[in-house]
């Protein structure tokens, strides 16, 4: 049977090799489709949403709300959370003013940075790297970041602090899990692709939760932190039931988080369509 390919861009973290193995490997049935992975860290991700570079792809919530005339949002594959949230670390144990610090962030138009500017709006002295860049610009002395994805597991290993949990003033305020990055697909594509990608990735999860506490091959070969103990505490963390649907709860933070972004934010947004 001739199967039609579709491209799927994720990132190389331990949760979405986790989530999407399975469906890019042919251990599930796809049915009538072949997923051909295209990983890549969420800053180049956001940026190639924008330009709707891939038909399916995870991006940040931060990003959504732009790019929502072109993509739907899936009901699975999510990250959304209570206790996620990005670290506003440093190389000191205490800052008197980060307003007139340089902080590093990874990618304009990522979660971490929404939540950072919600917390400090009047930082304004942003340097946006990669993800995974953050950590030694802190300890090269240039300056604080915020950090995502395994390093949270690794920041205080290096003699590194961590000044706020942004996530945790995220929850204060709105007392809904942080929104953190989700599963986008074409708008134009036809609702029963939509729906079939949906069941995919959902089967693709189970798959992997019954491979646990064994991780695969693609999860260890992608990750920047090799121990598996580093790799299982990031996918215990980043992967939950939101993940496998977002359900009501995920939808009201979506929203949330729409209505702060066009409050503080100048730029067109559009309300998120969500779909599967």
């Amino acid at each position: 049977m001739h199967k039609r390919i579709i491209e799927i861009g994720f990132s190389p973290c331990p949760n979405d090799t986790f989530i999407f193995d399975a469906m890019v490997n042919g251990n599930i049935d796809t049915g009538n489709f072949e997923f051909r992975p295209v990983m890549e860290d969420v800053q180049t991700l956001n940026k190639w949403a924008i330009e709707g570079k891939l038909p399916i792809t995870k991006l940040s919530f931060g990003v959504l709300p732009l790019v929502a005339d072109e993509y739907d949002l899936l009901r699975s594959g999510s990250a959304l959370g209570k206790g996620v949230g990005p670290l506003l670390i440093s190389k000191l144990p205490d800052v008197k003013d980060i307003a007139t610090e340089t902080i590093a962030i990874p990618g304009e138009h990522t979660t971490a940075n929404f939540l950072f500017s919600n917390a400090f709006p009047s930082a304004k002295k942003k340097v946006f790297v990669r993800y995974d860049e953050v950590q030694q610009f802190v300890l090269d002395g240039k300056g604080l970041g915020v950090i995502i994805h395994e390093n949270r597991f690794t920041y205080q290993s290096k003699g590194l602090f961590k000044l706020f949990d942004l996530g945790t003033i995220w929850e204060e305020q709105t007392g809904l899990p942080i929104p953190l990055g989700g599963i986008a697909i074409k708008s134009e594509m036809q609702p029963e692709v939509k729906t079939a990608v949906n069941d995919c990735i959902k089967r693709s999860l189970a798959w992997s939760y019954a491979q646990l506490p064994v991780l695969s091959e693609m999860v260890k070969n992608n990750a920047m932190e090799m121990e598996d103990s580093v790799m299982r505490s990031h996918i215990e963390l980043y992967v939950n039931s939101y993940t496998e649907d977002i359900g009501d709860e995920g939808v009201q933070a979506i929203r949330e988080f729409e209505r702060i972004a066009q409050l503080n934010d100048a730029e067109k947004r559009k309300a998120v369509n969500v779909v599967g």
